[in-house]
């Protein structure tokens, strides 16, 4: 309210209030409960998963992703893994109708040069030189 056309008490301390409850909510503590995808139980967690070229995240329960891995295991168990971890100086190959194995990456490049197949120093072995290697072992 304007007495004598200056700001009256009451205004200036709702103004000066509203000012603090604001900073006051900004401190709170804030809980955020993640629900799942499927059906919306609480304290689920995100799963993250390729198919077909395409990545995808979901948030399930325990339960949930007990369901997804029960569901899924055939199919992972008869696949071969893609990239992913391999320990240093082995490579993943398919071979000739056999599951991956490490290959030794010295040795292939060993074998190479002595048997005049040119191979760099680094980087990538061609899969046609891998087979060449795993059918002459």
């Amino acid at each position: 309210m304007a007495r004598n056309g200056r700001l009256g008490k009451t205004k200036f301390s709702h103004s000066l209030t509203a000012h603090l409850i604001m900073l006051d909510d900004a401190s709170m503590a804030k809980t955020v409960v993640t629900t799942d995808d499927i059906d919306g139980s609480p304290n689920a967690e995100t799963v993250t998963f390729s198919f077909d070229g395409r990545s995808f995240e979901i948030d399930l329960s325990k339960k949930s992703r007990a369901a997804l891995e029960k569901a899924l295991k055939p199919y992972i168990d008869a696949a071969r893994p893609v990239g992913g971890r391999t320990s240093r100086g082995a490579v993943s190959s398919r071979g000739r109708g056999r599951r991956s194995s490490s290959v030794d990456l010295a040795a292939v490049r060993a074998w190479a040069a002595e048997n005049g197949i040119a191979v760099s120093d680094r980087g990538r072995i061609s899969s046609s030189v891998l087979e060449q290697y795993q059918a002459a072992q």
